[in-house]
């Protein structure tokens, strides 16, 4: 999608085979998959999951990544959730595409969530 609208980007997310008894992935930061380069939106910070993981992706980064998103967010990158699901092209057929459900996670968000939190957790 972003190599189609001409966006360069980049795949960051990598492999580590001796992470564990069977590997693991990391992610810059915690939560970056792809790095892209948009004249429009300046340099955006993606992280790509199944629709179902929505939330639960959006949870990490608000909550367990805080501390890195909003200093990424404070340096002028941009934060986008990418779920991808497959929807039907016509009701009731069998051709399905791709499609992503694409959020944006500014400082506003991540420093009002991460006071809300913050005040939780002294409670």
């Amino acid at each position: 999608t972003l190599r189609a609208q001409g966006i360069m980007c980049e795949i960051v997310e990598r492999w580590n085979q001796f992470g564990g008894p069977f590997g693991r992935r990391h992610d810059p930061f915690g939560f970056l998959d792809v790095l892209a380069l948009d004249p429009q939106r300046g340099i955006l910070g993606i992280q790509c999951c199944a629709r179902s993981g929505h939330a639960a992706h959006r949870r990490k980064i608000l909550e367990e990544c805080a501390e890195e998103a909003r200093e990424w967010l404070r340096c002028g990158g941009t934060i986008e959730i990418w779920s991808w699901a497959k929807i039907k092209l016509v009701r009731g057929g069998k051709a399905e595409r791709w499609s992503p459900k694409i959020e944006n996670i500014d400082l506003e968000l991540a420093s009002r969530y991460y006071l809300s939190h913050a005040h939780d957790s002294q409670d």
